[in-house]
């Protein structure tokens, strides 16, 4: 397990301190739940694990007593500060026993108001993002549904149905889970001694309130919860164990909560059109903007654009694609072979050989044309050989060429220009 006395870790607490509180991050986040969120006050408690790793949260909430998602969707408090707009996060925390309640009563009476809630969320800030608070089983179940719905009798029936309903509700929704649930499952088995309930075995004791502040903190900032020596009103021991926990639980496995899932993916792939004019096929997901860069100093911002180039080169094309706050990019190298050349495969005025060359000298060979000279460009359109060619058949040497690809221009006596590739390979 992890050990705070560590004398390596003691030696570079300084460093990784400083590393944290250079990258400051700002969130904001609406908490729409009930007494879960009330109890000990947790949208504070992941403020205070914020600004103690140099974050800041700025929060809100509307908690009533037993509030359902149906009632918030009534609810002019709530629609009120939904509305506003200027939220990254909302939280939605459904009353605590309705998602473990058999399905048909779920999808009737939970399942459509937390998609109306997710709905007015996005109207009043489309950037905003919903999250799913996953709740617990209570400490010994639900005694007062347990004679009409069995599977709640016991705490690991009642916290596997929540567990699997909040799993839906974001899937269905495409929203970020916070799994507090889960984080508690694990602190129970490894943890036995660290009291999670109150004494009413639903509500949260502070222990309880403290893991789910450090879960909700690592799904808003994605920072390791290993970094916070935030411990609140919890022992030093029993903060550790509970780091360790959401660490391995939410942190490593960001994924698995859908963060990031939504963000913008940058992809894109491209098709030749001519000698040097390309169309390029936008294949991103989860974005609105796009920004393309075709690494000759031009750019554009349309969605699947064409684009010729000017020189033979090879050039970095990127493309950045964009949602709200969140950008992702790709660049894919692209080799542009015979800008300027006029490659007239059917021309009988001359051939150059061997192609490839895997030796020192290339043979022109002109048919009834006369050519008076020549230029030898690479593949960026830099001349690298000129000469004279004052026969019909000419050997030239090409010793100072790279393995490569190459262009040769011949001009014939009216000046007008006939081109051939060519590859070393020696």
């Amino acid at each position: 397990m992890f050990n705070l006395k560590s004398s390596l870790f003691l030696a570079l607490s300084f460093l990784q301190l400083s590393s944290v509180f250079a990258q400051a991050i700002t969130k904001s986040a609406l908490f729409i739940g009930n007494s879960y969120v009330y109890t000990n006050d947790l949208p504070t408690q992941i403020k205070n694990i914020a600004t103690s790793m140099g974050d800041e949260l700025i929060t809100d909430n509307n908690t009533p007593g037993g509030y359902t998602f149906e009632l918030h969707s009534t609810n002019a408090t709530t629609l009120s500060k939904i509305a506003l707009g200027t939220w990254d996060y909302v939280v939605l925390q459904e009353q605590s026993q309705i998602p473990s309640f058999p399905i048909g009563q779920v999808e009737t009476i939970c399942f459509p108001y937390a998609t109306i809630l997710d709905d007015l969320i996005h109207e009043g800030n489309s950037c905003a993002e919903t999250v799913f608070f996953m709740t617990w089983g209570r400490k010994e179940g639900d005694a007062g549904n347990c004679p009409t719905w069995p599977p709640v009798c016991t705490y690991e029936g009642m916290d596997s149905l929540l567990n699997l309903r909040y799993r839906m509700m974001a899937e269905d929704n495409d929203a970020l889970l916070s799994p507090v649930g889960q984080v508690w499952y694990f602190i129970r088995d490894l943890y036995p001694e660290i009291e999670l309930y109150n004494p009413d075995f639903s509500h949260p004791s502070v222990n309880g309130t403290y893991a789910a502040a450090l879960t909700f903190y690592t799904i808003l900032f994605q920072k390791n919860p290993l970094d916070i020596t935030y411990n609140g009103s919890v022992t030093p021991e029993y903060a550790m164990h509970m780091r360790e926990v959401v660490k391995t639980v939410v942190y490593d496995s960001l994924a698995v909560w859908h963060v990031g899932e939504y963000n913008p993916q940058a992809a894109f792939n491209f098709e030749k059109l001519g000698d040097a004019t390309y169309q390029f096929t936008n294949l991103s997901i989860n974005a609105e903007n796009y920004v393309w860069d075709f690494g000759d100093g031009t750019t554009s911002t349309e969605i699947n654009p064409t684009h010729t180039y000017t020189l033979a080169g090879i050039y970095p094309v990127k493309l950045m694609a964009a949602k709200c706050a969140n950008n992702d990019s790709t660049t894919i190298e692209l080799t542009v072979e015979n800008v300027g050349v006029i490659e007239n495969q059917n021309n009988t005025g001359f051939i150059i050989y061997p192609n490839p060359v895997q030796n020192n000298s290339l043979i022109f060979s002109a048919s009834e044309q006369i050519f008076s000279d020549y230029i030898i460009y690479n593949i960026s359109g830099q001349m690298i050989m000129h000469g004279d060619l004052p026969l019909k058949e000419n050997i030239i040497s090409i010793t100072n060429l790279t393995d490569g690809l190459y262009f040769f221009s011949a001009y014939n006596a009216e000046g007008e220009k006939v081109s051939r590739n060519f590859t070393v390979n020696r």
